[in-house]
């Protein structure tokens, strides 16, 4: 049975980590309120992003630039695992890499070759043990400062794009964690390469019109799915900086309410173990009197 001291420093041990998890519970919440504003907010123009490359790729037919139409082969594919750049969020980095291992084993016993890109230190550590031969790069979001993703997705989408010019890889599938709510991240494969737009994409009706494009529809979406493929990495960035401040903010509740539930089960234990002390004193005690 654990000593009365032991008892007593395990108590003041697991207050200060109560503590620490609470100050980092109120801190998640406030970084949440932001990071779910931005994710909202980045929502309606991704929307209409898909609605008018839905359009226009309808209008312009299989003659549409290599970015929409692909490069006619499907041997390599790209797996652009996005996660977050720290721990202590429950099982968010968790469900987004065990995804991204069910992808990667399910076109490995297709036959095609895998390459993996990662965005986020805990994505990257978790898939190199396993997979540390198929990575070939890397984004660290260590630097990215106040919620503002743009310099990073901007960055991201230009590699991307220039691989695909290369050759480096036939399809690229963002996989990374959608917002839902504050207990629901929905772990998420999108393609984004070549680019098509979502099925649930809204359409705009032409109400039987015929539209000539000037410039031609290809011109238009030349210029268009780059800036399409930058929006829907930025909207995942967002989702994702929101579902790891949600996740987070939920485990650090959970973890306070552990720990407060730990401190009342070792009080207990510290006051009957001072009480038996304080009894087996007193019985000493009277069994000396008596003695004399």
């Amino acid at each position: 049975m654990p000593s009365l001291k032991d008892l007593k420093n395990r108590i003041t041990s697991v207050k200060s980590t109560r503590k620490i998890t609470k100050a980092m519970q109120m801190v998640a919440a406030a970084k949440l309120k932001r990071a779910q504003d931005a994710a909202t907010a980045s929502r309606p123009y991704a929307s209409r992003m898909a609605s008018v490359l839905a359009n226009l790729s309808a209008s312009a037919g299989a003659g549409g630039p290599k970015l929409l139409a692909g490069t006619g082969e499907d041997k390599t594919h790209l797996i652009v695992v996005m996660t977050a750049e720290r721990g202590l969020a429950g099982g968010f980095n968790t469900y987004v890499v065990k995804l991204a291992k069910q992808k990667i084993g399910e076109l490995r016993a297709e036959g095609k070759t895998v390459k993996i890109l990662t965005v986020g230190k805990k994505g990257r550590e978790q898939l190199s043990r396993e997979y540390g031969d198929m990575f070939v790069a890397h984004v660290d979001l260590a630097d990215v400062k106040g919620g503002n993703y743009t310099e990073s997705a901007l960055a991201l989408g230009h590699s991307l794009t220039t691989r695909f010019e290369d050759g480096e890889f036939d399809v690229a599938t963002l996989i990374y964690s959608q917002f839902r709510n504050v207990l629901s991240q929905v772990p998420t494969a999108q393609q984004i390469i070549p680019a098509s737009a979502p099925a649930d994409a809204p359409k705009v009706d032409l109400k039987g019109a015929i539209y000539q494009y000037e410039p031609s529809e290809t011109e238009i979406l030349e210029t268009l799915l780059p800036r399409y493929i930058n929006t829907q990495i930025l909207s995942a960035m967002l989702e994702s900086a929101a579902g790891e401040q949600a996740s987070r903010m939920t485990a650090m509740d959970n973890a306070t309410r552990n720990a407060g539930d730990m401190i009342d089960s070792l009080s207990l234990q510290y006051n009957r173990a001072r009480q038996a002390q304080i009894t087996k004193e007193l019985i000493e005690i009277i069994s000396g009197a008596e003695a004399l």
